[in-house]
């Protein structure tokens, strides 16, 4: 006997549904590129107002991103973007060491000259970005050098993990801006390059893990 798979139609049309996911990539992309500092206390009323949504899309949101260990919520209700601690930034320090080598590593064989080029490009971004002083635009193109490399791995549950990672340290990373005081592109990022002109696997892991932990210890008390 055959038996016809049962089609839920979706419902494009409901508000709601809209408004919470329009409030969650709006206050996901803010945290991730270091938009909100640690420790930044929010409501979900003064969210709604800021979003112009009700209670209930907010509340989701929140909800969704708490799950996700961008928020904090504590038990009277307080939201707010996590402060890092020596244990956090050592934890989410060795998660970033251990995805985002792998990704690198598994994405050199892909590596072809276009992507290098590419990432030249990103890096010459970024060499302007830190001439405006600018931290927010800073993080975003640091984020999109890692994360252009790392499309190549064709690994997409460990980019996910690792944007998860990248998610929990936006204000952090926002915090480590200021103590860096960047005048140049790191040299992390040139080191990156030439391994993968070279085809160089240990020098391309050891480049990585490098760039991404380095600036961490710096946070630690």
């Amino acid at each position: 006997m055959e038996f016809s798979p049962v089609i839920v139609p979706a419902r494009p049309s409901d508000p709601t549904l809209a408004a919470h996911d329009r409030v969650y990539r709006s206050l996901r992309s803010q945290i991730m590129h270091g938009e909100l500092p640690p420790g930044q206390a929010m409501t979900l009323r003064g969210i709604g107002k800021t979003f112009d949504v009700s209670m209930t899309p907010a509340r989701e949101a929140v909800r969704r991103l708490v799950a996700e260990g961008a928020l904090t919520l504590s038990s009277s209700g307080r939201v707010s973007t996590p402060e890092p601690t020596n244990e956090r930034i050592e934890e989410l320090s060795a998660l970033r060491a251990l995805l985002e080598v792998e990704l690198a590593s598994r994405a050199l064989p892909r590596a072809h000259i276009a992507l290098i080029d590419r990432l030249q490009v990103i890096n010459g971004t970024m060499a302007e970005v830190i001439a405006r002083h600018d931290a927010v635009g800073y993080i975003r193109v640091n984020l999109e050098f890692h994360r252009t490399l790392y499309l190549r791995a064709q690994a997409p549950a460990m980019l996910a993990m690792c944007e998860t990672v990248w998610l929990q340290l936006g204000p952090t990373m926002r915090k480590l801006y200021g103590r860096l005081r960047r005048t140049e592109v790191p040299q992390g990022h040139r080191l990156i390059v030439a391994a993968l002109r070279a085809g160089d696997e240990p020098g391309l892991r050891l480049a990585v893990r490098t760039d991404v932990t380095q600036g961490l210890r710096l946070l630690l008390a």
